[in-house]
């Protein structure tokens, strides 16, 4: 079993989302495999309690204009790690020191990685 392409779509807006309110270090995994119940999960990270709700916020909104409906969301309240459950997808938007401490990646290396589009920024030294 492999992620959806629809699912795939939904990592790209998820992306997006995240990306317009400086969510980085993108990584999504096709965790359909081991997960029957979910296709992908997206890790975003955020640079503060404060970027990492905003962050989170952007991709509920921009998923619900995407007719995609939030099933759940956990860890609101810190604003450390906020767990956003889209079904299919999974976001995962951290604070970059809960980032390296849960170490997700490492958890789901073997799993495929789903490509992740977001725009390229130009800085204007």
């Amino acid at each position: 079993m492999v992620a959806t392409e629809r699912t795939h779509e939904l990592v790209q807006i998820a992306a997006a989302a995240a990306d317009s309110k400086g969510g980085e270090d993108f990584v999504a995994f096709d965790v359909s495999e081991p997960l029957p119940l979910v296709d992908a999960f997206l890790l975003v990270t955020g640079n503060s309690e404060r970027n990492v709700a905003a962050i989170a916020d952007e991709i509920e909104d921009r998923m619900l204009q995407a007719g995609q409906k939030r099933l759940r969301r956990e860890g609101r309240q810190e604003s450390r790690w906020i767990l956003l459950d889209f079904g299919d997808l999974v976001v995962h938007v951290f604070h970059a020191e809960e980032r390296v401490f849960y170490g997700l990646e490492r958890l789901w290396k073997d799993c495929p990685i789903v490509p992740v589009t977001v725009p390229e920024h130009t800085s204007h030294e």
